[in-house]
This record gives C-alpha cells, sequence and structure tokens, in this order.
C-alpha cells in the first residue's frame, strides 16, 4: 500500500463552493416555476370549456323603465360652401331607476370535472320587488311628460351571459303579468336580458315583482342603481369571497354555507334617478371589463357547440357592482406556486447540514453528491404539483414529502457514512416540511416566522462553526 498526501481546500473554499452549487438549482426551480404556470392556464382553460356550455361570470342588473321621448336638436351642415342650421326631431331613450329595489338571491353551487380539473358551477334563483316613480320636478331632468312616448315603455331586466336564462323569467307591474321577450337587458349587463312592453303612463307609484332562474360560474353581480338596493344572497357554499365596491353587512359564514346582505343607498351611487343615459356600461379601459372580455372569448372559443349568440362578452358591468365570488377553498396552484418559493430553504439548508459535517465533523461529501442532494430537493416540487391535482394538496404534501425525506435520509447515511447523520438529515428535512406547511396556510405571520426561523439558523451555524479557521489549508493521509 503506497501512501500519498493530498491538500483540501480550505473551508471557506468549500464553503464558496457549495453556494455555487446551490446557484446551479436555480435553474431546475425556474423551469418548476413554469411548470406550475402552465398547469395552471391548462386547468383555466379546462375550466373554460365546462362552463362554455353553461354560463360565465354573471351580472344582474335592473329592473330598469326605459321610454323613448321626441324632441328637437339643431344641426350644422355645409351646403353650398356655406354653413347652415336647421332644427330638427330626433328620438332619444329616457332611462327611468326604481326608487326602491329589494332582490333575493339563492345560489345553489355544484362542481364539475373535466379529466382532472374541476369548475364551480352554479344555478341560482332570483327574486326581487322594485318600486317606481317620476320625480315631481320631472322637467328639470330636461323632458316632460308630454313629449314621452309611454305606448312603447318597456322594463327591462339584464343578466350578463344570457346562455344562464334557462328558466324564463315573469314580470309583474302592480299585480298584472307582462310578457316576456328576450334581449335589450340594461348597458351594465351588456344590453343581455329581457324585456316587457309596459303600460304605465308614469302616474302614481308602479310596483313591480320578477323572478328568474340563472346559471352561472365563478361569481354572481349586482349592479345597484336608482334609489335604496336591497339585495341578499345565500348558498350552500361554504368559501364565498366578498368584493365590488360594497360590501355586505356582517355577513355570515359557515360550514354550511353563507348569507350576505347589501344595503346601498342613492346618495352612494353619485347617480340621478332618471336621466338620458344608460349608467353601468363598463368602459374600455377598465380593467375588470378587460379581463371579462377575456374570459368571455375563451369560454367562446374553447367549445364547438357555442353558436354566434351564445359566444357574448361577459360585461363586468359597472364599477359600483356588488360581488359575490364562489371561491375554491384550497388554490392548489397558488400554494405549490408559494411553496416553489421556499425551494431554497430547503436547498440551504440541507447543504448547510452536508457542510458542516463535512467542515466540522470531517465526513467529505463530494460535488456530485450535492448535486444528487438538490436534484432529489427539487423534485419535491414536481411530485407536489402532480399529485395535487389527482388527490388534492394535503395529501399530495404529505405523500411527496415523505418520498424525499425517505430517500434522502437513506443516501445522506451513505454519503456521510453514518446511519446516526442520515437520521439527523430526516429529522432536518421533517422540520423544514412541517415549517413550509405552517408558512403556506398561515399566510399573514410567514414573514415573521420565516425571518425568526433564519435568524435561529443564522446563530446555530454561527455556534457550530465558531472554531474553524476557514482560510486554513488541511491534509488528508489518503491510501491508495
Amino acid at each position: 500500500m503506497a501512501e500519498e498526501a493530498r491538500r483540501e481546500r480550505s473551508p471557506g473554499i468549500k464553503l464558496l463552493f457549495v453556494a455555487l452549487i446551490g446557484m446551479v438549482l436555480i435553474v431546475p426551480l425556474m423551469l418548476i416555476y413554469a411548470l406550475v404556470y402552465d398547469r395552471q392556464e391548462q386547468a383555466g382553460t379546462a375550466q373554460a370549456a365546462i362552463n362554455a356550455g353553461w354560463g360565465g361570470p354573471q351580472v344582474l342588473s335592473g329592473p330598469l323603465i326605459v321610454v323613448p321621448f321626441r324632441t328637437t336638436q339643431t344641426q350644422n351642415e355645409t351646403v353650398d360652401g356655406r354653413q347652415v342650421s336647421r332644427v330638427v326631431e330626433v328620438e332619444k331613450l329616457f332611462y327611468i331607476s326604481p326608487v326602491e329595489n329589494k332582490v333575493a338571491t339563492k345560489v345553489d353551487p355544484e362542481e364539475r370535472r373535466k379529466s382532472i380539473y374541476r369548475s364551480v358551477l352554479f344555478t341560482a334563483q332570483i327574486k326581487g320587488t322594485a318600486k317606481f316613480a317620476l320625480p315631481a320636478d320631472l322637467a328639470r331632468f330636461g323632458v316632460t311628460r308630454e313629449r314621452l312616448m309611454w305606448d312603447r315603455a318597456e322594463l327591462r331586466v339584464g343578466a350578463s351571459d344570457a346562455r344562464g336564462l334557462t328558466t324564463g323569467g315573469t314580470l309583474t307591474a302592480n299585480g298584472t303579468p307582462l310578457g316576456v321577450q328576450p334581449g335589450k337587458g340594461p348597458g351594465a349587463s351588456g344590453g343581455q336580458g329581457f324585456f316587457a312592453f309596459l303600460n304605465w303612463d308614469g302616474q302614481g307609484e308602479l310596483a313591480v315583482d320578477y323572478a328568474f332562474g340563472l346559471r352561472g360560474s365563478r361569481s354572481i353581480s349586482l349592479v345597484p342603481r336608482g334609489g335604496s338596493t336591497n339585495w341578499q344572497v345565500n348558498s350552500a357554499w361554504a368559501s364565498p369571497s366578498f368584493n365590488g365596491a360594497f360590501l355586505p353587512e356582517k355577513p355570515q359564514i359557515s360550514d354550511k354555507g353563507f348569507t350576505a346582505h347589501y344595503n346601498v343607498d342613492k346618495l352612494a351611487l353619485g347617480q340621478p334617478p332618471v336621466g338620458m343615459e344608460d349608467y353601468g356600461v363598463p368602459s374600455f379601459g377598465d380593467e375588470s371589463y378587460r379581463s371579462s372580455r377575456m374570459m368571455a372569448a375563451e369560454s367562446a372559443t374553447s367549445s364547438d357547440n357555442v353558436s354566434a349568440g351564445g359566444a357574448n362578452e361577459v360585461i363586468s358591468g359597472s364599477s359600483l357592482a356588488l360581488t359575490v365570488s364562489l371561491i375554491e377553498p384550497v388554490n392548489l396552484y397558488s400554494k405549490v406556486d408559494r411553496s416553489v418559493k421556499y425551494g431554497f430553504l430547503f436547498i440551504g439548508f440541507t447543504f448547510l447540514a452536508f457542510l458542516l459535517f463535512d467542515v466540522v465533523g470531517g465526513a467529505r461529501v463530494a460535488a456530485a453528491e450535492y448535486l444528487l442532494t438538490g436534484a432529489g430537493l427539487v423534485l419535491f416540487f414536481v411530485l407536489l404539483l402532480a399529485f395535487s391535482e389527482v388527490i388534492g394538496f394535503t395529501g399530495a404534501y404529505l405523500l411527496a414529502s415523505a418520498a424525499i425525506i425517505g430517500l434522502l435520509s437513506s443516501y445522506s447515511a451513505a454519503v456521510l457514512n453514518s446511519w446516526r447523520r442520515g437520521r439527523f438529515v430526516g429529522a432536518l428535512l421533517i422540520g423544514l416540511y412541517a415549517l413550509l406547511f405552517v408558512l403556506l396556510n398561515l399566510e399573514a405571520w410567514s414573514l415573521v416566522i420565516g425571518s425568526l426561523l433564519l435568524f435561529v439558523a443564522l446563530a446555530g451555524v454561527m455556534y457550530a462553526t465558531r472554531k474553524v479557521d476557514w482560510g486554513a489549508v488541511g491534509k488528508r493521509e489518503v491510501e491508495v
């Protein structure tokens, strides 16, 4: 047997070397991050395909009375090079908002699946009572009763995705049933909905009762208009999200569902009770309008059965809309996405343990062994994503973490030449995976918990390496 002395790297060089290997692992982590995004896009496409034959997010508006009227206006024209003004009679529309609107909505949710993907759909029953009355000083709003064409008055109710109006609708005015016709919804619903011709001359108060069934997905919204708006929503879905211009008053949420109650006064809307403008029409620069257009386009193109009429845009409605969304209790893609961001925490702590065993404990860890260990840590996130789509996030997390902990504990025992050290690495990984699960579920406290963990880890490393000479170069006897 011959012996020769081989010079080793200094501890400082080893630390730099391990840091470089960790930097190399940025590439697979970024690829996994992109994979999560791609799978989320596929899930969105599948959900759009499910929703295409059912109905998209629904925006309710109305009831609203629309009455044509004739008025005169001056037009300037150029005749033989001269400016000529003439007075012409034109027809415009006069919009009358309710002085009071009470709406009750019952939302029955259900889940539909396509392959491994699912989407939350709902069937809603809408019942409401509205009261109308013309202002006493009507002329101050730019029109007189004599100019209004009451024989062509219409009562309009809106639902932004008309495909969801499967059970029709009923309208009564002062107890008299009206013949319902499709289309001509208010502008806040993108012109979608239904209407009826109305026999009312503007005298006295008009009481309107309406009811209809509606199918949709993801969310249901109501655009308030006129005097006071009272909206009560209840559902068996236990995970609602309340957003929009106004929040409900003390919503009640339990495992059996939720109940939400909205009260919106006319002063909060900033709209006159009557006028020649259809308030609530979304602007093309509105971000919510653009996103709803994109969602409608996806729904229209993802199914061959969608006709031109069924591909109508889902209009987000006015910026004053009240919105209730049916969200999934666990958004697995967002949790997997957040967990990937903690990937360097796992790699850093595991590599640090190996480095301490190398520098302080005398075990030698080669570059290939660091890389294989890092590959196992990165593989955890792929397993987590794949299993989550099938068995849910919690089950996938337990299964993927158990597999990686078992694999790396056994490998560490072989690399570090000690089952005791392998068990230490396994215990370290168990603690890290348990901590990550807590961080994912306690998002508000994640920064506090993470910063305290890093502080404790740094203090531990400082204590363990307090006697290490990072610049020293040692020798190790090697038998050949």
